[in-house]
C-alpha cells in the first residue's frame, strides 16, 4: 500500500490525501480549487503560479519565472510533483474561482453578454420577436382522459392512448418506449383514466416520453444552455407560458485542462482525459440547474427537456464523444447534427427520462452557438445583409441574409477572455474594465467591475489600454512601447518592456499590473484574426465593410466594449457606428428560442444546412489579410480615417 501525504491549499484551507509523485495541478484540481493553466498543464503560459511554504517537492525549470520568484519559493503547480507533506499558497492572480455560480449581478451577466444595461430587468430578452416561431416545445405535456374501454371499443390501451393525442394534434409517426407499456394499464385504471402524456419530439417521430396519473400539465420545465468555451449559461423555462424563470452563468470548469479548444482536445487524448473533461462541462450544467431549481423552489424532475448550443468540440465533450478528428486534417467532426437522446445519458440530473438536444452546427469549427445566434440574430429572415461577429476564443463570423449564409472561424485565441496574457482575467468584480491614460508621463484613470482595488485586467479592459497607449503614442503601431516616454510606468520587464496600469499597492495583486510587449502582441494577433477572418469573408462575396447594412456583435464581453476604442485597435472596421448592434449572448437566446419551437430546430437545420462555411486555412488571400491587420489599427491606415484623424489630433499637441 503506497504512502500517502497530506496536501494542505491556503487561503483556501483545504486538504487532501495524495501519493508521492502526483503532479501539483491535478491534485488542485481534484481537491476543487481550480487553477489558471490556459496551456493546459504544459508549462508554456506561466499562470498556474504558486508558493510552496513548506514540504517535499520536485519541479522542472521554467523561463516563466524571474529568478526572484523562484527564490521567494514559486513554483508552476503544472510542472511541479509531491513528494511529501506540502503546504502551497495560491496567489489571487493565479486562482480561478470555477465555484462561483452568478445569481442576479447584474454588472457580471452584461459582460457575460447575456443581456444589455437597458436589459437588466429581463435577462435573456429576445432579439426577434419570438411569435415568429409557432410554440411548440421539445417536452409538451397533454391533459388527457380517453373513454372507457368496452365490448364495442376494445382497442388496446395504447392504441387508445394514440387515438386520443391524435384528436387534439395532427402526429404522423407516434412511439413510446417498453418501460411506459409494462406500466400502461395498471396507470390508466388507478388513474381513473385521468392522465398526463408528455410527448418529446425527436426529430421527426413524436415520442411519448412520460406518461403520469393525474393532471401534471401545468408543470413543464426546460433548460437552454450556451456552452461556451470560457462561460457556461443556463436559462430555466416554463415550456407552458415562455416565461423565464431565471439566468445563471459560471465558468467552465474545462479551462483547468487548457483555455482554448485545441488545448482540450490535446487532452482528451491523454488517458482518462475525455472522461475528465467531460464531467467538468456536466457538473457545471448540474450545478446551474440545482442553483435554478433552489431558487425558484420548483422540482427537478419537472424539467423535461434541455437545448444545448456551444461550438463542435464543447457539444463532442458534453456528449463524451471522441474530439481527436476535429483537429487532424481534413478536420472531420464525428457529428454536427445529433439526435436528441436521454439527457440521464450524459449525466444531466432532470427527470430521469427527460430529453436533451443539441443545436446542429454547420462545420468542424463553426457550432451549433453560431447556428443559434444566426436563429436570434434574424438574420437568416431579413433582406438587410449582415456581419454576425461573435468576439471569444474562436472568433466566429456569419455574414449574409434570407437569401445566403456564409460563415468562418478565426483563431482569435483567449488573449481577450484574460488568457495567455501576463495580468489578464475574465470579467468579476475588480477587473480592470475601462482604461484613460490622461498623460503620457503618469496620469491613468483606472474603472473597475463592481468597484474596489484591481485584481487584473478583462478584455474590454485590454482594449481600452491598447487604444489609449497607441493613440497617447506610448506604444507605436507596431506594437511596441516607446522606450523614449519619460514615465516611471514605462520600464524594462522579463518579456520586454512593459506598461504599468496599477501599481501594487493601489491594488489586490501580488504584485504590480502590467501589460507587456508580449502581451500586446498576442493581444494583436487575437484582434487581427478577427477583423482579418471578416474582411476575407466580405471579399470572398464580392463586398467591402461599407457594403453592410449592420454589423452584430455577440458573446462574451461584447456589450461592455467602447466602439471607438475597438476601431482605434483594429478589432472592428471603420465605418457608421450606428450600424453596431450588439446583442449580447445570442446563443443563449437562440438555444431557448429553440427549446421553444419545433420550428425554431428546423430553422435551424436549415441554416446549418444551407450555410457555406469558407475553410480560412485553405483560402490564399486569408494570410495576406492577417499579415496586413498586424498593425495598429492596420498596415494601411486608410481604411481606419477617423482613427487617422483622432491619433493626429493628439499627438499634435
Amino acid at each position: 500500500m503506497s504512502t500517502k501525504y497530506t496536501l494542505e491549499l491556503r487561503p483556501d484551507k483545504k486538504e487532501i490525501k495524495v501519493s508521492k509523485g502526483e503532479n501539483l495541478l491535478a491534485c488542485a484540481i481534484k481537491a476543487g480549487v481550480y487553477l489558471n493553466s490556459s496551456c493546459g498543464g504544459d508549462g508554456v503560459c506561466g499562470r498556474c503560479k504558486v508558493l510552496i511554504k513548506k514540504g517535499d517537492y520536485k519541479t522542472e525549470p521554467t523561463g516563466r519565472l524571474t529568478s526572484e520568484e523562484k527564490k521567494k519559493g514559486y513554483v508552476l503547480a503544472c510542472l511541479t510533483t509531491i513528494q511529501g507533506d506540502l503546504t502551497v499558497h495560491i496567489p489571487k492572480e493565479s486562482k480561478l474561482d470555477l465555484a462561483k455560480i452568478s445569481d442576479g449581478d447584474a454588472q457580471f451577466l452584461r459582460l457575460k453578454g447575456i443581456y444589455s444595461e437597458a436589459e437588466e430587468a429581463d435577462a435573456g430578452k429576445a432579439i426577434i420577436d419570438e411569435s415568429i416561431y409557432s410554440h411548440s416545445p421539445l417536452a409538451t405535456k397533454v391533459y388527457l382522459q380517453p373513454p372507457l374501454p368496452t365490448l364495442e371499443d376494445s382497442i388496446s390501451d395504447l392504441e387508445r392512448l394514440y387515438r386520443e393525442l391524435r384528436k387534439t394534434r395532427d402526429i404522423p409517426i407516434m412511439q413510446t418506449g417498453l418501460t411506459n407499456i409494462k406500466r400502461l394499464g395498471s396507470l390508466l385504471r388507478h388513474s381513473n383514466w385521468k392522465i398526463t402524456a408528455t410527448l418529446g419530439k425527436r426529430n421527426e417521430t413524436t415520442e411519448i416520453v412520460v406518461i403520469e396519473p393525474g393532471d401534471t400539465s401545468n408543470r413543464n420545465l426546460g433548460v437552454a444552455f450556451d456552452i461556451g468555451t470560457t462561460t457556461v449559461t443556463g436559462q430555466l423555462v416554463n415550456l407552458n407560458t415562455r416565461k423565464i424563470l431565471g439566468t445563471k452563468a459560471t465558468y467552465n470548469k474545462q479551462v483547468a485542462f487548457g483555455s482554448d479548444v485545441i488545448s482540450r482536445i490535446i487532452y482528451a487524448t491523454e488517458e482518462h482525459g475525455l472522461e475528465r473533461l467531460h464531467h467538468a462541462v456536466v457538473d457545471n450544467m448540474n450545478d446551474i440547474i440545482r442553483v435554478l431549481i433552489e431558487e425558484t423552489k420548483l422540482n427537478l424532475t419537472d424539467i423535461m427537456g434541455v437545448m444545448c448550443a456551444g461550438n463542435t468540440t464543447m457539444i463532442h465533450l458534453l456528449l463524451r464523444v471522441d474530439p481527436t478528428f476535429i483537429r487532424r486534417e481534413p478536420y472531420v467532426a464525428t457529428a454536427n447534427f445529433v439526435p436528441v437522446i436521454r439527457a440521464a445519458e450524459v449525466g444531466i440530473k432532470i427527470h430521469p427520462r427527460g430529453l436533451l438536444a443539441c443545436v446542429p452546427g454547420v462545420s468542424t469549427y463553426v457550432g451549433g452557438d453560431i447556428t443559434a445566434g444566426v436563429v436570434a440574430s434574424g438574420i437568416a429572415n431579413e433582406a438587410k445583409t449582415t456581419l454576425l461577429i461573435d468576439i471569444g476564443t474562436n472568433g466566429e463570423i456569419a455574414l449574409g441574409n434570407r437569401e445566403w449564409l456564409v460563415c468562418c472561424s478565426a483563431s482569435a485565441g483567449p488573449a481577450f477572455e484574460g488568457s495567455g496574457v501576463t495580468c489578464g482575467m475574465r470579467a468579476t468584480k475588480c477587473a480592470i474594465q475601462g482604461v484613460k491614460i490622461k498623460d503620457r508621463q503618469d496620469g491613468i484613470k483606472l474603472t473597475t467591475i463592481k468597484g474596489g482595488k484591481p485584481c487584473g485586467i478583462c478584455g474590454s479592459g485590454y482594449i481600452d489600454i491598447l487604444a489609449e497607449l497607441f493613440r497617447n503614442g506610448i506604444m507605436n503601431k507596431n506594437g511596441k512601447i516607446n522606450r523614449e516616454i519619460k514615465s516611471k510606468r514605462v520600464r524594462e520587464g522579463k518579456d520586454g518592456l512593459e506598461y504599468v496600469v496599477c501599481w501594487k499597492e493601489e491594488s489586490e495583486a501580488d504584485s504590480d499590473i502590467v501589460i507587456s510587449e508580449a502581451d500586446i502582441e498576442n493581444l494583436k494577433c487575437s484582434k487581427g484574426a478577427i477583423y482579418s477572418a471578416a474582411a476575407t469573408l466580405l471579399k470572398k462575396v464580392g463586398l467591402t465593410f461599407k457594403d453592410i447594412d449592420q454589423v452584430m456583435i455577440a458573446g462574451g464581453f461584447g456589450t461592455n466594449i467602447d466602439i471607438d476604442k475597438a476601431i482605434m485597435i483594429g478589432l472592428l472596421p471603420d465605418i457608421d457606428r450606428a450600424k453596431f448592434k450588439f446583442i449580447g449572448n445570442s446563443s443563449l437566446v437562440g438555444s431557448r428560442e429553440i427549446l421553444l419551437s419545433y420550428q425554431a430546430m428546423e430553422k435551424a437545420e436549415e441554416i446549418a444546412r444551407k450555410m457555406t462555411y469558407i475553410e480560412l486555412s485553405v483560402e490564399p488571400r486569408y494570410m495576406d489579410e492577417y499579415v496586413a491587420s498586424l498593425f495598429f489599427p492596420h498596415t494601411d491606415l486608410d481604411k481606419f480615417p477617423s482613427v487617422k484623424e483622432a491619433i493626429r489630433g493628439v499627438r499634435s499637441k
